[in-house]
């Protein structure tokens, strides 16, 4: 086994596969937090679907794409082997630790939380991926493109759909709050001029972008924009 592979296959190997997947799906969550919150423009949707035509008809983001879908697999395999391993490594958990008082319960909990937004991913996919690239979206705007923001409108009117949405969003929440920090530690940048600014930095982003998202299902509905 060469030095790279052995690298890759230990438990800081693993946790730098992490790392780099993680910082990799946020930079993914900013640009698709700026597309999609062009709805708020207002304009019947206009703008949203000029963008949205561009996400599906550039050869560069459909081809990250697939990227994009690599790199959630492999975060995913990633953190069920570290768990796995971790549990067996402690089959047994020290009864005198206090996990409470060592760190955050949402740090004690990203199985948890990755979990829930795995399941909110799939439904999420369903609602507009699947439609946009496979099945088609039987309307156009104004501008000749499909409507998509059409099916945005269709599927928040459902109230449950907003709900799920709301919760989705809140544990993506917790899990960047930990896992934004925990990314940059992983490549050594824990440092006493820069951590401050890391975990500040990791906080904001950690609401400013899910709540972006959940007031997206929350306006619709509400009929804010339209």
């Amino acid at each position: 086994m060469s030095k790279k592979a052995g690298f890759l296959s230990s438990s800081i190997g693993k946790k730098f596969i992490m790392g780099i997947t993680g910082l990799f799906l946020i930079s993914f969550l900013v640009v698709h937090c700026f597309l999609n919150a062009f709805i708020f423009f207002n304009d019947g949707g206009l703008m949203f679907n000029i963008g949205a035509h561009f996400m599906a008809t550039n050869w560069l983001i459909r081809a990250m794409e697939i990227v994009l879908f690599l790199g959630i697999i492999l975060h995913i395999v990633q953190a069920l082997v570290l768990t796995l391993e971790n549990r067996k490594a402690r089959p047994v958990a020290y009864h005198s630790t206090n996990g409470a008082a060592n760190s955050k319960w949402y740090s004690r909990s990203m199985g948890l939380l990755g979990t829930l937004i795995l399941m909110f991913l799939i439904i999420h996919l369903a609602h507009f991926w699947v439609v946009s690239r496979f099945t088609g979206i039987p309307t156009e705007d104004a501008n000749g493109h499909e409507d998509l923001y059409a099916v945005m409108q269709v599927t928040f009117s459902q109230l449950w759909v907003v709900i799920v949405y709301v919760l989705a969003m809140i544990s993506l929440a917790y899990h960047l709050m930990h896992g934004f920090q925990s990314a940059f530690q992983t490549f050594g940048l824990n440092h006493k001029k820069y951590t401050p600014l890391i975990k500040a930095l990791g906080l904001w982003f950690s609401i400013i972008v899910p709540l972006i998202f959940a007031l997206m299902p929350i306006a619709m509905y509400a009929g804010w924009v339209k």
